[in-house]
């Protein structure tokens, strides 16, 4: 193993000195070495920085800094070539525009995830300045872009949510609604008795003024249950 000599070899921080004597150690040792003190200087100095991870990290709902910009992965996959390495791409959406960008990565290149934090928080209402939200534990208020919401069709008064928070600047990045949530149907054509088909759709317009496809026995007044995600009917609920 290639080995080097190493020369008083200091890290200085105010006044901090780390010295490492003259002795010859191996170029894994002196790596692991060095990183370690890197390491231990950034926590004496309090300091914060972006984790890094590669493209095997890459998954869906993960946001990454790039060109100092935030991006959300919307989807992902591999294309591998004959000719060339494994390329990973991905989808983007800009977490403060909502732009969509496809970016491509070599294999296993270097990427530089930003650490999110989910925080529970309730809808209050909207105005011109965007949504505004209230933190279910110490509530305070927050107010973002519609751009920030995912399917702000669906949010409705008290609504909770998730609202996903940059640690290293404790701003909000994103808000998510649950998965699947329940609504009334405000307006719909009256559904036929007995009609009990589900593969004939009719518009039906819910509490939140979002219209939703629905079967045909699905009844103004009554509860449906709606995928966020796909904005499709789920079922009808009993109340």
């Amino acid at each position: 193993m290639k080995k080097f000599r190493v020369n008083n070899l200091l890290f200085l921080r105010k006044n901090i000195n780390v010295c490492y004597g003259e002795s010859i150690i191996s170029f894994h040792f002196l790596q692991q070495f060095i990183w370690s003190t890197i390491k231990q200087l950034f926590y004496l100095c309090n300091l914060k920085f972006f984790f890094m991870a590669t493209t095997s990290d890459i998954r869906t709902g993960l946001i990454l800094k790039i060109d100092k910009n935030l991006y959300t992965v919307v989807d992902f996959g591999q294309n591998k070539t004959a000719r060339a390495g494994a390329k990973v791409w991905a989808k983007l959406k800009g977490v403060d525009n909502g732009r969509t960008i496809e970016q491509t990565w070599n294999s296993g290149e270097t990427v530089f995830p930003v650490r999110v934090e989910k925080r529970p928080y309730q809808f209050l209402f909207k105005d011109d300045t965007g949504y505004t939200f209230m933190d279910t534990e110490n509530y305070e208020q927050i107010a973002v872009s519609p751009e920030m919401v995912d399917a702000p069709q669906f949010l409705k008064d008290g609504q909770e949510v998730s609202v996903l928070i940059n640690t290293e600047t404790d701003q909000p990045m994103g808000v998510e609604l649950p998965d699947k949530i329940i609504l009334q149907v405000t307006y719909s054509a009256p559904g036929l008795r007995g009609d009990t088909a589900t593969r004939t759709l009719k518009p039906a317009t819910v509490e939140t003024g979002a219209t939703v496809n629905v079967p045909l026995f699905v009844n103004e007044g009554e509860l449906i249950k709606v995928n966020t995600k796909t904005g499709e009917y789920v079922e009808r609920v009993k109340e």
